[in-house]
Parts: C-alpha cells; sequence; structure tokens
C-alpha cells in the first residue's frame, strides 16, 4: 500500500514565513500539542521549564554550520560552489560532495580554483545534482576559508543572508559540519538552558550534520519512491548511557529537532538498540513507524510535503498534526526555520 506525499501538504500564506528569528529567541511562540488527544495551548517558549518535569531528558544536536557557499573560477569565468559534506581528509587533499550551479556544462577532470586552492571534479552523479570534488587542501583548512570567504548557506525561502553566522546558529553549536541549522535548537538561550538545568531538566548531545537533502520537499507522488538522503551522525558512551537511565527509570526522553529524532531512532534501527556510534544513517521516518528512543518532540512548523512534516506526523498523527497547523497558521505563528515551535509530548 503506498502514501501519497499529497496527504502532506498544506496553504500557508507568504507572510506566515519567518525571515529572522524573534528576540530574544526564547520570547517565540510555543504550540503544545498532546499526543493521542489532540488537545492545544498556546504559551512561549520561554515556558518550557513549567512544560516539562525534573527528570526529562532533553537531546540536543550540537552540529555548528560553516559557510559552505563558495565562488570557484573555471577557464576565467565565476561559478557557485555549495560544499555539503566532507567524504575524507588527508594531509594536503580532501574530497568533497558537493553542488556547483550550472553541473551539467561541466565536465570529470575540469578543474576550479577557489582562492588558492585547486579542486578537481572527479566525478558527478547526474540522477541527484551532486558532484564529488578533491580540494588540495584538508579539511580544516577547507573549513577555515570558508569561515573567511564563504557565504551562510540560508533556505531558500529567506530573502535575505544573515549578517553573522551567529544568527543561523544554535547557541550550543559546537561540531562544524552542516550546511543548514538544527532549527528547534535556535529557541534556547543560554537563559532558557539554565533555567531548564535548575529545574531538573537533564541536558545531552549528539551530532547530526545537516544536508540540503533535509529541506528539500519529496519530489516522488507517494512516501514509498522517495530516497532518503544519507547524514553523519556521532552519538557518544556518555549520551547513550544517559538515556539507558532514563529510560531505565521512566523518565521521559524528548528530541529537540528532528535531526536529534533521525538520530537516536536512526542508530537505534541500525543496530538494534542505542549505543555509541559515528557514521552515515539514511532512515526515512514516516507514518506506521514505530518509535523505540523518543517520548517527546519540540520542533518548528515544517514545509509542505517535506520529509520532516512527514517525520512529525508520523510521531504525532497525521491529522492531529494538520488541525494543529491550522491553528498556528490561525494564530499568526511563524513558519519554517526561523519561525515558532511546537511541543509535543
Amino acid at each position: 500500500m503506498s502514501t501519497s506525499i499529497n496527504l502532506f501538504d498544506y496553504e500557508l500564506p507568504k507572510e506566515r514565513i519567518a525571515q529572522h528569528s524573534v528576540e530574544p529567541r526564547d520570547t517565540a511562540k510555543l504550540l503544545v500539542l498532546e499526543r493521542g488527544f489532540g488537545s492545544i495551548e498556546h504559551k512561549t517558549v520561554r515556558d518550557l521549564p513549567s512544560c516539562l518535569r525534573a527528570g526529562d531528558l532533553l537531546v540536543f544536536n550540537n552540529t555548528k554550520v560553516f559557510k559552505a557557499r563558495l565562488t570557484a573560477e573555471l577557464r576565467g569565468r565565476m561559478h557557485e560552489l555549495f560544499l555539503l559534506r566532507c567524504l575524507e581528509s588527508e594531509t594536503n587533499a580532501s574530497r568533497w560532495e558537493a553542488l556547483i550551479k550550472g553541473a551539467r556544462r561541466f565536465h570529470v577532470g575540469d578543474t576550479f580554483l577557489i582562492g588558492t586552492f585547486l579542486a578537481r571534479l572527479c566525478a558527478r552523479d547526474e540522477k541527484s545534482g551532486s558532484a564529488e570534488m578533491v580540494i588540495e587542501a584538508n579539511m580544516l583548512d577547507v573549513l577555515a576559508y570558508c569561515d573567511r570567504h564563504g557565504h551562510i548557506p540560508i533556505p531558500l525561502y529567506v530573502d535575505k543572508e544573515p549578517e553573522t553566522l551567529d544568527a543561523y546558529q544554535t547557541a550550543y553549536a559546537k561540531v562544524t559540519g552542516s550546511v543548514a541549522a538544527p532549527t528547534a535548537g535556535f529557541h534556547f538561550t543560554p537563559r532558557l538552558l539554565r533555567e531548564l538545568e535548575t529545574s531538573g531538566v537533564e541536558q545531552v548531545f549528539v551530532t547530526l550534520h545537516v544536508g540540503i537533502g533535509t529541506f528539500q520537499p519529496v519530489r516522488t507522488d507517494t512516501l514509498e519512491e522517495h530516497e532518503m538522503h544519507r547524514e553523519w551522525v556521532e552519538i557518544s558512551k556518555e549520551t547513550v548511557e544517559a538515556i539507558a537511565r532514563a529510560k531505565a527509570e521512566g523518565r521521559r526522553v524528548i528530541a529537540v529537532g528532528t535531526t536529534t529524532v533521525r538520530t537516536l531512532e536512526g542508530v537505534c534501527a541500525l543496530r538494534g538498540t542505542i549505543e555509541p556510534y559515528a557514521g552515515d544513517i539514511n532512515l526515512f521516518i514516516k507514518p506506521g513507524f514505530q518509535f523505540h528512543m523518543i517520548d517527546g518532540l519540540l520542533t518548528n512548523f515544517h514545509l509542505p510535503k517535506s520529509t520532516l512534516l512527514v517525520l512529525v506526523s508520523a510521531f504525532a498523527g497525521r491529522e492531529a498534526v494538520r488541525s494543529a497547523y491550522q491553528e498556528a497558521i490561525k494564530n499568526e505563528y511563524r513558519f519554517y526555520s526561523f519561525g515558532d515551535a511546537m511541543l509535543i509530548l
């Protein structure tokens, strides 16, 4: 039995698409949705300490965005190059998955100039439009160049690039490697994190480097036809032990963002249990999926026909999520990356 992607479509007025975070970030609106009952409450993110219980375990994604959009020269002309992820790094060279604007015009063997670095096109994927490039610099040197000369990889629905990278970064970002932010984390200020800790809410971290595929709409007619993109994740021994303790003691594990959900449930699906892991996952969570790791989810409001909306619907129920989104639109919530939040418990 196939599931039509049209079941996850909805109409959103353009003015509801947030162009920047509210300040302070924890003053964003928060829609609280109760699973199983579909009841809705309207609060603010600053109310989170009263929404959660002492003993709850919040799991955050501490990935850090880098300035992945670069300009590269080939035969005297400038081209836009978007580095997606580093596949391998050695002392004097690194291999990257990338997007090149107008990639069909280029050929394997073409050598671009990125600043003072040579970058050779070594493979192309006609289906995905991505390319593999070998850059004559190690990963850290490439990232340092990106930091100085690159542009922030903002989503297409954001009109203006932020003036600073911090505006497209969580307060706890630590491990560089994402080309898109784990946006549910935008809402957490240092003050709110301290208040949650004081109220007895435990906090741990995983890493998932967010790729461009995260925010792209599903382009197939059915969910079953969609091929999920790969993502690199890491879960430490300390985080695994904290989750195991919470589960054993009957405390709730609450994911901050769909990237955290994919990390926890993806490793569990791959290994049969939650355990320390570093490597790729490509789990597509859709209705019918059995969640083993999470008991709650804090997330933003997602694009129509996106894998993120499908994931949220799998967790909370499609009709409940549809009703919550209509309620959010009616109450003038802000949508997408810089928008407001929803807590599902």
